[in-house]
């Protein structure tokens, strides 16, 4: 198969990039688009090109199994510039994503036409590298400065209309996208030779304070070095001559692919791809999603019916009667308005997704539901209250999932006449954001629960990690044990604000203690107190969240949980440090200072000694996985690669020693 085309047609020639699925820019595609273009700029037939991506895709990028190998030729900004500088003009006609290298590849251009649903960006730094191929100079030469810092420190792809907003396109097709780049390349090719891209002038950066984005970035980035190196490659390309800063780009990008950070970053890019790879691994069909129920309208009930609207199903929310069902439907339509204003969602799409949104207190109305996903109390009485309801009015067809985060999948799955097509399917708030999926599977649960679980992940866009039953599976589990740790070091001398400040300093968003204040103390404690009747009695035991908690001290909701919320912001409180000094001397335990690298090797150990329990009970099905959890799910700093990861590396450097 010829990875790259060409079509002569009417004095024009029609390059065509085939390389399933998405075209990436591997040797090869490199090689034939290079041969193309030499071909081309020798035949005086042809007055312009029209360049396109066979499939959905223009091109979505480099290929990523590249990174961090010797680069090979023929190097793509020599491909690029060979385009920039081809005697007829090139016109890039992109459909679906044109990313990365692709991206670069239509910067090169000198055109472009995109589909009205395309999506174009560099999202280098995603993976610990900055763009290559002359991302940094030619964006901010095609665009203002601010967009161009804006979507390579970034990362996040631009819409089509957005990109034609900032000068990045020329047109968006409304119809035939091959036909609209082939009227802009006629049109260009009149106008005489082409103006490569590199030779306009750089748009200017005067009204960018360099100093004041970089300081906002290091706070935003915590420790990922990428967007800084790319601020700085972009930086450059506003002061220096062009082969300057093409050439200091391209010193960056090869220094950053060799880097501790991308190699994380790459790790975790390829751990989430093969995520639920045991969910695809047979031939089971998974049962119709177009129409899903939904039992519970709170925070996550509400989330998940959100996801599933604006995914295109069809929703019957329900409540226990009509009026908390309508405020459940109120929080949907509420959480798509936000989604509206914030400018991600278009009126229109909001308007359909609402219609697709039904609520009520009859089960019954769950009858024409193939999926139903249970989102009540985490309560386990009232949950088999719920599925024992359920299994009477379900069709034997019907999967029945629980929302759950804590609790026994299998004693709620023994409540029905078939446990087979009992699942978790624990979301993480808010439903309709959050990547993570954790797919938990029972003991009895069957084959087409499992296809059920992945097809819903791959309509909701999310990532799916399979876990086993225990409390808390994979992510709350690890959680709880290195919060248990972090209480113990408060017994032994530590304070809030300190391992909140280490965990920080090392990447996470918040730390342990903010994270309960956020998210509400008494969860925790009802699962603890649930939990004490069969707790070991020689067991350490932790009591200053517990006397928190029986003091009113909830979190955020209250005012006052581990910090004092009274001005707004959280605040150290002297009553805490008294309960917590109380129990130190109750503890009896000899006091010492922590460091900050004292507190994380603690945390890390924790969590590295939990993932290798999950992994030899079976509870988890890969170390990778765990990682998947820990940095999509739980704030696990993403250029740091996760626990698990770590814990290899520090394995492997040992030996090596």
């Amino acid at each position: 198969m010829s990875l790259v085309t060409i079509d002569r047609r009417n004095g024009l020639a029609y390059v065509t990039i085939d390389n399933p699925p998405v075209n990436s820019l591997g040797r090869s595609v490199r090689k034939n688009l290079l041969l193309a273009c030499t071909s081309l700029a020798a035949d005086k037939e042809v007055a312009a090109v029209v360049v396109s991506g066979k499939g959905r895709n223009f091109v979505a990028g480099a290929d990523i199994g590249e990174l961090g190998q010797t680069p090979s030729e023929p190097f793509l900004p020599d491909v690029l510039s060979a385009i920039e500088n081809a005697p007829m003009p090139w016109v890039a006609a992109i459909s679906g994503v044109a990313l990365g290298g692709g991206l670069e590849l239509a910067m090169a251009c000198h055109g472009r036409v995109a589909d009205r649903g395309a999506r174009l960006g560099l999202p280098e730094v995603n993976l610990g590298v900055i763009p290559g191929a002359g991302g940094t100079v030619r964006l901010p030469r095609l665009v203002p400065m601010a967009d161009a810092v804006s979507m390579i420190t970034g990362g996040k792809p631009i819409a089509a209309t957005h990109a034609l907003d900032i000068g990045l396109l020329d047109r968006i097709a409304q119809a035939d996208l091959i036909r609209c780049a082939t009227a802009l390349a006629q049109e260009l090719a009149q106008k005489g030779p082409p103006v490569p891209t590199i030779t306009r002038p750089c748009h200017s950066s005067d009204k960018i304070d360099w100093e004041a984005v970089e300081k906002q970035m290091k706070q935003k980035s915590r420790g990922a070095v990428a967007p800084l190196e790319a601020l700085s490659s972009l930086h450059t390309a506003a002061q220096a001559p062009a082969s300057e800063a093409l050439s200091a780009e391209r010193a960056r990008f090869l220094r950053l692919t060799t880097s501790e950070q991308a190699a994380a970053l790459r790790y975790v890019f390829f751990a989430e791809r093969a995520a639920g790879k045991s969910l695809r691994s047979h031939d089971t069909p998974p049962v119709d999603l177009r129409q899903v129920g939904v039992i519970g309208g709170g925070t996550m009930g509400a989330g998940i019916a959100t996801a599933l609207v604006l995914a295109g199903s069809q929703v019957r929310l329900v409540e226990r009667d009509a009026p908390v069902a309508e405020a459940g439907r109120a929080r949907v339509a509420q959480t798509i308005a936000d989604s509206v204003k914030r400018g991600v969602l278009a009126q229109g799409a909001a308007k359909a997704a609402i219609a697709r949104l039904s609520t009520g207190s009859d089960y019954a109305a769950l009858a024409d539901c193939a999926l139903v996903i249970e989102a009540v109390f985490e309560d386990m009485a009232v949950k088999r209250q719920v599925f024992s309801r359920l299994d009477a009015v379900m069709p034997a067809e019907a999967v029945l999932a629980t929302n759950t985060s804590y609790l026994d999948v299998d004693a709620l799955a023994e409540t029905t006449r078939d446990p087979a097509r009992i699942l978790g399917l624990h979301f993480f708030s808010p439903a309709h954001v959050m990547k993570l999926l954790e797919v938990v599977r029972g003991r009895e649960t069957g084959a087409r629960a499992l296809a059920t679980g992945a097809a819903l992940a791959r309509l909701l866009g999310k990532v799916p990690v399979v876990a086993g039953v225990c409390d808390g599976f994979i992510g709350n589990r690890i959680m709880a044990a290195y919060r248990r740790d972090c209480e113990f070091m408060l017994e032994e001398g530590a304070l809030p604000q300190q391992i909140d400040a280490a965990m920080q300093d090392y990447g996470f968003a918040m730390g342990i203690f903010a994270v309960q204040d956020l998210s509400g103390l008494d969860i925790a404690w009802a699962q603890r107190k649930a939990q004490a009747p069969s707790r070991d009695p020689s067991a350490r035991y932790a009591r200053i969240a517990d006397q928190l908690c029986e003091a009113g001290r909830l979190g955020r909701k209250t005012g006052q949980g581990w910090y004092d919320y009274a001005s707004g912001a959280a605040k150290s409180d002297p009553a805490v440090e008294a309960i917590i000094q109380a129990e130190q001397a109750r503890a009896g335990r000899k006091l010492r200072s922590f460091s900050a690298e004292d507190i994380m090797a603690r945390i890390l150990g924790r969590m590295q000694a939990e993932g290798a329990a999950l992994l030899q009970e079976g509870i988890s099905e890969s170390a990778a996985d765990i990682d998947v959890v820990m940095v999509t799910g739980y704030g696990f700093p993403r250029h740091k690669g996760g626990p698990m990861y770590l814990a290899a590396k520090s394995s492997s450097e040992g030996k090596d020693a």
